[in-house]
């Protein structure tokens, strides 16, 4: 993966189909399609609205798609949610690729939400749907058995602001970069349980984490 990267000829596609692979993720080419579509509408989104501080197209797929979709393997139950999803990080991924599961991507920032609910339509994708909202302020119907934070907030602050949203087996995946050993010992004092997982993203010589939390 790292030699591709060095190469002038180098494509976006080129990169998301072997860090694809290097994850374990069978992913149907009409998917990886609909993946690099969401990106392209990223790049152009991105020059008037700054929805992301990376702009170069190969280090998206890297940084966002691939990031995004090193947690697929721990995403379980058929409703998910994304909390502070921003430009459909990492829900818009997650749910192209766990196509069975069901999810609601939540932001209270509208110019994030338009940009996300046009997302969904040039991807296709009909097992999302889009809530503006604080998320203390969101009290769906039907709560979630995943619930997902990318670059969210301090884990505790995590952990007491999304818990209304799990259901009775529901669970927490915050995804972190270093390990946030300071915030996982104040969440383990509320009695809550931790598991944490180190992730390895593809083309990412970065520590990344993934922290779930069961209330």
């Amino acid at each position: 993966m790292e030699s591709i990267l060095h190469t002038r000829k180098t494509r976006p596609a080129d990169v998301l189909a072997q860090g694809l692979i290097a994850l374990g993720l069978d992913t149907p080419l009409e998917i990886q399609g609909s993946l690099l579509n969401y990106l392209d509408l990223l790049l152009k989104w991105n020059r008037v609205y700054n929805l992301t501080a990376v702009r170069d197209p190969i280090q998206m797929v890297i940084r966002h798609l691939l990031d995004s979709l090193a947690v697929a393997p721990h995403v379980g139950g058929g409703r998910c949610i994304d909390v502070g999803t921003g430009a459909g990080l990492p829900g818009i991924p997650l749910a192209l690729v766990l196509a069975d599961s069901e999810w609601v991507l939540l932001d209270a920032n509208g110019k994030k939400t338009r940009f996300v609910t046009q997302a969904i339509a040039v991807t296709g994708l009909a097992n999302v749907s889009v809530a503006q909202a604080r998320v203390e302020d969101y009290h769906p119907a039907l709560l979630f058995d995943t619930v997902v934070t990318r670059a969210y907030a301090a884990l505790d602050d995590i952990v007491r602001e999304t818990r209304h949203l799990c259901g009775p087996s529901g669970r927490i995946l915050a995804m972190k970069g270093r390990l946030p050993e300071k915030e996982i010992q104040r969440v383990e004092a509320m009695s809550h349980t931790v598991t944490v997982r180190a992730l390895a993203v593809p083309g990412l010589q970065e520590e990344r984490h993934l922290i779930e939390v069961v209330p």
